[in-house]
């Protein structure tokens, strides 16, 4: 049976965050412990095994929660959300320097703070997030949350978060700042750059191509020389992409 997932939670409001250990557990996760400054979150990280993080902004001590956030960034792979009262114009900003998975503004129900985690989970890309680590595992080590979800996204769809399997993905294609993910039998827009998108999914499926196309090789029904065809879309292909296809159908 897979273990819970271990959360740190970091916030210097005593009674939030017993209400947040409280909610958290009672969904099924297991707290690796509950602490109030940047120091004591920092000893935890380098003698606990942590799966995900949530940190208050403005913390007890004189360095703040984004401060621990470039720390978490910079020597650890791991997710991490914020979890603030602050949601002003500059405080977003300065929180957008350290990349956050994720940034949950107070209040808020369990059902909010469940849906931020396990998106956070979902959508994490491992082995890109650090730099360095101070507390590195071995292969046998690696825990198995690190997988949780990773054959789907989450996409976003009115108040609602749907998990897409990889691959019922057939294309996805740019339009302007969004993106246009095509499903076997639905679409969802979803605002990110075509390339960032691209580094989510598995690349033996995944290939750009064209400038304004990803697509699942796995649903190609037909090419010619300009265009392949997805489940009767035409899709234009550049150059590269058409030598990749023709060098893979010949192998």
């Amino acid at each position: 049976m897979e273990r819970p997932i271990r959360i740190l939670i970091v916030e210097d409001n005593v009674i939030i965050a017993d209400d947040m250990q409280s909610m958290l557990e009672e969904i099924g996760y297991e707290i690796v412990d509950n602490v109030i400054v940047y120091e004591q979150a920092e000893e935890v990280l380098k003698t606990q095994q942590v799966d995900l993080v949530l940190i208050d902004i403005i913390l007890a001590s004189d360095k703040t929660g984004i401060d621990l956030g470039k720390h978490i960034r910079e020597n650890y792979d791991i997710p991490f959300i914020f979890v603030t009262s602050n949601s002003d114009r500059a405080t977003v900003e300065n929180a957008k320097t350290v990349k956050p998975n994720g940034y949950l503004v107070k209040p808020f129900e369990q059902q909010d703070l469940y849906t931020s985690i396990e998106i956070a989970l979902a959508n994490f890309t491992y082995g890109a997030g650090a730099n360095k680590q101070e507390n590195p595992l071995s292969q046998e080590d690696v825990p198995m949350s690190n997988s949780v979800l990773k054959d789907s996204i989450f996409v976003k769809k009115q108040h609602l978060y749907y998990r897409i399997q990889f691959g019922d993905i057939q294309f996805i294609k740019a339009d302007n700042v969004y993106l246009e993910v095509n499903t076997v039998d639905k679409k969802f827009l979803v605002r990110s750059p075509l390339k960032d998108y691209l580094e989510k999914l598995p690349k033996t499926k995944f290939y750009r191509a064209h400038k304004s196309y990803i697509v699942n090789v796995d649903h190609i029904d037909a090419i010619n020389s300009k265009d392949i065809m997805i489940n009767n879309n035409l899709i234009p292909i550049s150059k590269d992409f058409k030598e990749f296809i023709i060098s893979a159908m010949n192998s």
